[in-house]
């Protein structure tokens, strides 16, 4: 099985499967308008959502707003933010029309709007069940950066609201859509290399910043809850499995004047699978780890940069696994993949369900660091 390097940009086989699944759609409506039932008024399908970007700090600015040019199936419609000078900016930039900007005093009025389908929560964690809430009861649907909350409860209320609503939501993690993390994750699920043994993940870098929504308690900071997700994802894929008890945990902090109020700048933890299966992770905002090992019966599989924006890459016994491509291919293919989901009526790849089950597992790594003592996991 071997894996040569290829260039995947946005004519690659995930692009041609979308056009090809669009193709379908627009053919399918085609015959309906040549046959009898063309009479019956029906409302127009559309053939790219329009979304609306809640929350307008760097990733919406650097990363999602760019991706938002690229993507085929849906498109940058509008905003939401409390800085008007910033509304000012992005309107110039990216021609969004008055009538779909909106602040947060005004947000549920985006009900009225139909150029907006989805809305995409940017904000702080501790924001993160409001705003979810919200823009399911105005109708639309919904996709929501990681973490998902600050608690599983308040996942649960947001998957709650969104099921009643009849919408659908989806968490932002862009690995899940990634390409080369879908191939070591097909390795692992097949047992090419036989029975994961073991696996270690680090994720994390170093954050010069102290007044950041990252050092702040109240909004949801900690590193756990950041880059920690990522770690916790990559014990999770690595193994194939969901944790049954996290065995030991430890939070520490070389900077306590900025790390206060019980806030992690590091933290380790040992996760245990079925089998006797054990995942040692950690995650840092005071130093740069990044990398992913998955140790099986036939060899160890290694991803390094395991969560990199420009691309990762995987090597085993197997061979190599390189796609290249350009930031911010991973947020345009993610956000393709969820409005194509939308469009056919199909499961989103990761659903609210995902979220709620790191946040359980963030919820037991403290609790286990604060006891001393292993911790089940329901």
């Amino acid at each position: 099985m071997k894996h040569t390097p290829s260039t995947t940009l946005f004519n690659g086989p995930y692009s041609e499967s979308r056009r090809d699944a669009l193709k379908t759609l627009l053919s399918a409506g085609a015959l309906l308008a040549l046959s009898p039932l063309s009479a019956i008024p029906v409302q127009r399908k559309k053939d790219r959502l329009g979304v609306a970007l809640v929350g307008l700090g760097y990733y919406s600015t650097d990363l999602l707003a760019p991706a938002l040019q690229q993507t085929k199936n849906c498109y940058l419609a509008g905003i939401v933010t409390g800085t008007p000078s910033k509304a000012e900016s992005w309107k110039k930039q990216y021609n969004i029309p008055d009538k779909n900007i909106y602040n947060y005093q005004n947000f549920d009025q985006v009900a009225n709007n139909p150029d907006i389908d989805v809305i995409y929560v940017v904000l702080p964690p501790s924001m993160h069940k409001e705003y979810v809430i919200r823009a399911a009861n105005a109708g639309k649907h919904v996709w929501c950066e990681k973490p998902m909350a600050i608690t599983a409860a308040e996942c649960q209320a947001m998957i709650d609201a969104c099921n009643k609503n009849k919408v659908k939501l989806a968490i932002g993690y862009r690995l899940q859509h990634e390409q080369n993390t879908q191939e070591y994750r097909a390795i692992i699920h097949q047992k090419l290399l036989g029975n994961v043994q073991k696996v270690s993940c680090g994720a994390g870098y170093y954050d010069s910043r102290t007044t950041h929504w990252k050092q702040n308690k109240a909004l949801g900071g900690g590193v756990l809850y950041d880059m920690g997700v990522y770690a916790i994802q990559g014990a999770r894929m690595g193994t194939g499995m969901e944790p049954i008890a996290v065995v030991s945990a430890r939070t520490s902090t070389t900077r306590p004047e900025v790390y206060k109020n019980g806030l992690d700048e590091t933290t380790t933890a040992t996760l245990e699978f079925a089998g006797g299966v054990m995942a040692d992770i950690k995650t840092s905002f005071g130093e740069n780890v990044n990398f992913l090992d998955v140790t099986c019966q036939k060899g160890v599989i290694k991803v390094a940069p395991y969560q990199a924006y420009s691309g990762l890459k995987v090597t085993s016994p197997l061979g190599e696994i390189y796609h290249r491509y350009q930031v911010p291919f991973q947020q345009a293919k993610q956000m393709d993949d969820d409005a194509l989901s939308i469009m056919q009526g199909k499961p989103m790849l990761v659903p609210g369900e995902e979220g709620l089950r790191d946040i359980r597992i963030v919820e037991a790594i403290y609790k286990s660091a604060q006891s001393g003592q292993r911790v089940k996991l329901a």
